[in-house]
């Protein structure tokens, strides 16, 4: 049975992943964009808070996935699919449900992810010039756990934030009750670890504190020339 805190991916890390969608690709920014990716429970979202707290703006793929999953014609169309077992008596997805499905069956995900991917490609772009435009923001983050397997590669630098696998397993246990079977099972659905952090222009071990986190972060920002003042 699994575990009621189990849900889709947050990532739509968590995880709507694998297949390439061009509908995700964004035009280059004018000013640095970098892409934030990462092992399940290495702990990107902090990452993301560090460059946030130089002054980055971070585009947020999770929330983008649940936004996309409140819209009415995307709920559905899931609904039709799949029937009234993924809606919740208030109308809204049950996310739980859906990652029960998406999870046993590679085309049910990859059905996912065609829905939902054009949206959250738009809603990306959308953030992007909105981000161009404001001249205090002087650097953007887009956090987006599966921006390789979605096939964007306009950014300018693309960080993976790892940590060991024991304490990424210890970490998910406690904020979502998994187990080592469902860390598993989501990292199928991703490309492998290695061959992220190939892809990746740095790698960040995050596997000590917030302070070094945040001084590794700073480390990059100075070594790329990026500024973290408008």
């Amino acid at each position: 049975m699994r575990n009621e805190n189990q849900e889709l991916p947050r990532n739509t890390e968590n995880e709507l992943s694998s297949a390439p969608r061009s509908a995700f690709r964004v035009p280059r920014s004018t000013k640095s964009v970098i892409g934030l990716i990462g092992a399940i429970g290495a702990g990107k979202s902090a990452a993301a808070k560090c460059f946030a707290s130089r002054g980055g703006l971070v585009i947020d793929g999770d929330a983008l996935g649940h936004e996309a999953l409140r819209q009415p014609a995307i709920i559905n169309t899931l609904v039709e699919r799949w029937g009234e077992r993924v809606r919740k008596s208030d109308g809204s997805l049950d996310r739980r449900a859906i990652a029960g499905i998406v999870f046993a069956n590679p085309d049910e995900r990859n059905a996912l992810e065609a829905l939902v991917f054009p949206y959250i490609g738009k809603r990306v772009k959308e953030e992007i010039a909105k981000a161009q435009a404001n001249p205090s923001v002087p650097f953007v983050v887009l956090d987006a756990a599966v921006m390789l397997e979605a096939g964007w590669s306009e950014s300018d630098k693309i960080v993976f934030v790892d940590a060991p696998r024991e304490l990424r397993l210890a970490r998910i246990a406690t904020r979502s009750g998994w187990t080592e079977a469902d860390l598993t099972a989501r990292e199928s659905a991703q490309w492998p670890v290695e061959k992220k952090k190939a892809k990746a222009d740095e790698v960040i071990v995050n596997d000590r504190g917030p302070v070094e986190l945040q001084e590794h972060v700073d480390r990059l920002l100075k070594q790329w020339s990026i500024s973290s003042a408008p």
